[in-house]
């Protein structure tokens, strides 16, 4: 075979995420049935969302985790049907609403969030802090690069 050489460590890194992703995914699962067992997975993410950044409006969380109004619009109404989440007028513009966890939501995601930041911590008990700031520090470089790559990518598709 000619052509392109393998690079090894590309390719170990390809496995090794393909592996996190996997276990991301079935744990997304998990912990959204933790917070209600009716939850969807994916909606375990929007939680997360309005508890870091608090109350949002239906089309930043959308822009947020990448998907399309009417999906938003989905997915809120079954967290606000579970009684997750509620909308109320947002004071900057009357016509719009934003989105904000109840009480009952903000209690429940906080309890599986503090269990499975307890697993992490009993995971990398045996790692060193620095390593711990360090994988830290790479996936945020990561993920970072990946939010300016998807942004650039938006915004020549909105240019065409």
């Amino acid at each position: 075979m000619g052509g392109i050489g393998v690079d090894h460590a590309f390719l170990a890194l390809e496995r090794e995420l393909a592996v996190f992703l996997r276990r991301a995914r079935a744990a997304s699962g998990e912990l959204a049935r933790e917070v209600h067992p009716e939850l969807e997975s994916a909606a375990y993410g929007l939680l997360m969302r309005l508890e870091d950044a608090g109350p949002q409006r239906a089309t930043e969380l959308a822009g947020f985790v990448g998907v399309g109004k009417a999906t938003m619009s989905r997915q809120l109404r079954a967290l606000e049907g579970l009684g997750l989440v509620t909308r109320a007028p947002d004071p900057a513009d009357g016509r719009a609403f934003l989105v904000e966890l109840t009480e009952e939501g903000r209690s429940r995601f906080r309890a599986v969030r503090g269990a499975r930041r307890a697993r992490y911590a009993r995971r990398l008990a045996a790692w060193e802090r620095s390593e711990v700031a360090e994988l830290a520090r790479l996936l945020h470089r990561l993920n970072a690069e990946q939010e300016a790559d998807d942004r650039g990518q938006t915004a020549r598709a909105a240019q065409e």
